[in-house]
């Protein structure tokens, strides 16, 4: 699953995927972003200061069927976007385990982790190491280390 502004983060799920055979899942707010980037800002700060967490457009499929569920998001002030807690909030991740992917230009992915940690807790599901995508072969090193490669 993963929710993107850019495109960036839709290019780390589409090698996840590839490297994984995982299925692929965008996250789409009901009401989309504005396509400038500086009034697609402006929300965005807007639902963080607000504690906003936006109306998805797509269901879910049932999750009964995956153990391991990988979630990527863009880093927005050093941590997930207000959507990602919307998935969290619909979503039944009680006993998968979670493995973060995030895209950012300056933030480590550790910044995010507090609040996947607090997430995922609530939710009873797992939390795994994560990564923040820098590039293909930098996923892929990630990926066979963490023994997640499809076989």
């Amino acid at each position: 699953m993963y929710f993107t502004l850019s495109g960036n983060t839709k290019k780390a799920a589409m090698a996840l995927q590839r490297d994984t055979g995982a299925d692929i899942i965008r996250i789409r707010p009901r009401k989309a972003y504005p396509s400038t980037y500086d009034a697609a800002v402006k929300v965005a700060k807007k639902e963080l200061a607000t504690n906003t967490h936006p109306a998805m457009a797509n269901k879910l499929p049932n999750l009964a069927q995956y153990k391991t569920i990988y979630i990527g998001f863009p880093t927005w002030w050093r941590q997930p976007p207000m959507i990602i807690h919307t998935l969290f909030d619909t979503a039944n991740f009680k006993q998968k385990t979670i493995v973060p992917f995030t895209t950012s230009m300056a933030s480590p992915i550790s910044s995010s982790m507090p609040y996947l940690r607090q997430m995922t807790n609530r939710d009873g599901a797992k939390l795994a190491k994560g990564i923040r995508y820098t590039n293909n072969d930098h996923l892929r090193k990630f990926l066979v280390k963490n023994k997640l490669v499809r076989k």
